[in-house]
């Protein structure tokens, strides 16, 4: 056997490089491979519908839960203002009550301080 010397080698280079792009031809016009590459591509496609879907689901149910957070948040806040109101009107009618507790027993010493004061008179009137 002989040793191939460059012009074989680049015969033979060339040959294969010109079997390399037949093959490739053939793959490229073979029909199958286009279903299956169009398979593939529907496969990818509905793969990032589900992906985007669960990602819509999941800032959907984020939102919801802001919604809720904030409507509790809103509601405790309300609650605590009327409770905070209660309280005050509350307070402000214990102050009524014992302002007029207290006019009322002022009038009152007012009054027996005025009956005493009207009986010293008379007893004064009367020489005793």
């Amino acid at each position: 056997m002989r040793t191939p010397n460059l012009a074989d080698r680049l015969s033979m280079a060339n040959a294969a490089k010109k079997a390399q792009l037949e093959r490739a031809k053939h793959m490229a016009e073979d029909p199958e491979r286009a279903q299956r590459l169009k398979a593939r591509d529907e496969i990818g496609a509905a793969r990032n519908r589900r992906i985007t879907e669960r990602e819509a689901a999941r800032r959907a149910a984020r939102e919801q839960e802001a919604a809720e957070l904030a409507a509790r948040q809103a509601a405790e806040a309300a609650a605590r203002e009327a409770e905070r109101k209660a309280r005050e009107e509350a307070q402000a009618r214990r102050l009524a009550e014992q302002t007029a507790r207290e006019a009322a027993e002022v009038a009152d010493r007012e009054t027996m301080l005025a009956a005493r004061r009207a009986g010293r008179k008379k007893k004064k009137r009367k020489g005793y």
